[in-house]
């Protein structure tokens, strides 16, 4: 079985960020959101993987991602010319495939539930299509797919008014070769994109073996600032292991599970797990609070930081208030004068400077 990744598209939803850079990069608990996605494929037996990337960001993605050794994977990269929809995604990844099942990972989700069962159970029922959901609130915002009592798979809709049921299609489907002919014969949608959704309904209609099954644990799509920020606080509470690397002087207080890399120097701060602190950064009278990531190279002086993620490179100095619940692009410059605000709330792009006076 093979896998393919779609890292394309525009993320709009997670602009300014994602006008510099592929939003499947954007880190969370400082890796690439990109990456878990990778691990969870090569955890479940996978590892010939094709990332589907697009013209804009795929240099960003290769370079960033490699060639898979550091995954213990083989990874191939596909061309994507324009953004035409997913199953448009599997046209053009055809000639990877060739007659492979495969499992179909979209870049810019996150689950905690193990893909291995889901393989196992596409291949033990001998499966054309294998569709992953999940339970939520407004059901009206997503695909979402009616099933009956044994998991097979009678209808799916596409952001429906009147939704046949609360089960939202995670991103994240297995398929038979049988996919190619039905992606051959459908049309575009509406807004111009071959949909997957109209290829599974097309299987659905031949009748294929379609089936579904719920995820165990959380499923996160990060493409908001929100979601962003609610990724973060999840895998720091589930997977964060305290390792302090970097140095802590002695009028400092580590306290609780909290990352500090190599390089790093800590003056004077206060920090309250779960936190993680990536390499080289100097932080300094700082309060660090629950939920904060801090990649690579940030400068921290007079800040106070709470459920925030701050991207490489950002320099952040004289914020003795709370920031929280903000995004902070690489290499932001953020600055405050002496008459401050109580509270500050930011999403600011790579490059930014701001400065509030």
């Amino acid at each position: 079985m093979k896998a393919i990744i779609l890292s394309g598209g525009k993320g709009t939803r997670l602009r300014p960020l994602t006008y510099t850079g592929a939003k499947q990069l954007v880190p969370v608990a400082n890796k690439p959101i990109l990456w878990y996605g990778i691990e969870a494929i090569v955890a479940a037996g996978i590892t010939d993987i094709g990332i589907i990337i697009s013209p804009e960001t795929g240099e960003e993605v290769k370079n960033k991602t490699g060639n898979g050794d550091r995954f213990g994977a083989k990874i191939s990269y596909i061309l994507q010319d324009k953004p035409a929809g997913l199953a448009h995604a599997v046209k053009v990844a055809q000639p990877f495939l060739e007659d492979s099942p495969f499992l179909m990972y979209l870049g810019d989700n996150l689950v905690q539930s193990d893909l291995r069962l889901f393989c196992e159970h596409f291949k033990v029922r001998n499966l054309d299509a294998l569709t992953l959901l999940c339970p939520v609130e407004n059901p009206t915002a997503f695909g979402v797919a009616k099933v009956d009592a044994d998991g097979k798979v009678l209808q799916l809709v596409e952001k429906p008014k009147v939704p046949p049921s609360n089960l939202a299609l995670v991103g994240i489907y297995l398929f038979s070769t049988a996919v190619h002919h039905a992606i051959a014969s459908i049309q575009p949608s509406a807004r111009g994109e071959l949909e997957i959704t109209d290829a599974i309904q097309y299987l659905i209609d031949q009748p294929k073996q379609v089936e579904a099954r719920q995820l165990e644990g959380w499923w996160l799509d990060t493409g908001k600032k929100d979601d962003l920020l609610e990724a973060n606080r999840i895998i720091l509470d589930t997977c964060l292991e305290a390792a302090v690397e970097g140095e802590v002087d002695e009028n400092s207080q580590v306290i609780g599970r909290v990352q500090i890399g190599a390089g790093s120097k800590i003056i004077n701060c206060t920090i309250r797990g779960p936190v993680t602190i990536g390499r080289d950064c100097h932080l300094e009278n700082c309060f660090i609070g629950p939920y904060s990531s801090v990649a690579n190279q940030v400068t921290l002086i007079d800040a106070d930081l709470e459920h925030s993620v701050i991207l490489q490179g950002a320099k952040v100095v004289g914020i003795q208030q709370r920031v929280v619940d903000s995004v902070i692009g690489q290499r932001a410059q953020l600055k405050v004068a002496p008459q401050r605000p109580k509270a500050l709330r930011f999403m600011i792009g790579d490059d930014s400077q701001i400065e509030l006076v």
